[in-house]
């Protein structure tokens, strides 16, 4: 396989990830594109590649930035801005996870926590009130989890992981 062919095949596949993550494709595509090139792009370059309007490109560039998985620079003589993708693969991943958690996890414990005010009242209700606090139970734990990952550094998570291998 050459680089254009693997280039091809990497887009498409983080543009199909992108689609578990809870996005759609384009914006897997784009950050994918933006994350293994080595300098930095512009809307048109990238329009190019991907085959994408511009006001796809738009679109997507900056929903990219709001994360942080993407930044815009200026580069001295140029008119147009330029995207890079973060290079940091545990920044990337942190802010997949928050994106999943406000996207996935939050809404859930919202509605959790308006079914909560059910009575147990009868056989139905009682089982009911119980699964409910059983999940903001498991979610409790879950967003705590995700909490902490956000918030811890690199290398202490990988070292920990090493350790319990």
């Amino acid at each position: 396989m050459d680089y254009i062919e693997g280039k091809g095949q990497f887009i498409e596949t983080w543009g199909k990830l992108a689609i578990n993550w809870g996005v759609n494709r384009t914006i897997g595509q784009v950050h994918g594109l933006l994350l293994i090139h080595p300098g930095h792009l512009c809307a048109d370059e990238i329009m190019a590649e991907l085959k994408i309007s511009r006001g796809n490109a738009n679109t997507t560039l900056r929903t990219l930035i709001s994360w942080g998985l993407v930044h815009k620079h200026h580069v001295a003589g140029e008119r147009k801005d330029f995207f890079k993708g973060e290079k940091d693969m545990w920044k990337v991943m942190k802010a997949i996870i928050k994106m999943r958690k406000e996207r996935e996890l939050d809404p859930m414990i919202d509605a959790l926590d308006q079914v909560s005010q059910v009575k147990p009242l009868c056989a139905h209700s009682e089982e009911f009130c119980k699964t409910v606090k059983e999940i903001k139970m498991f979610s409790a734990k879950a967003e705590s989890a995700l909490n902490n990952i956000s918030s811890t550094e690199a290398k202490w998570l990988m070292s920990s992981i090493m350790k319990f291998m």
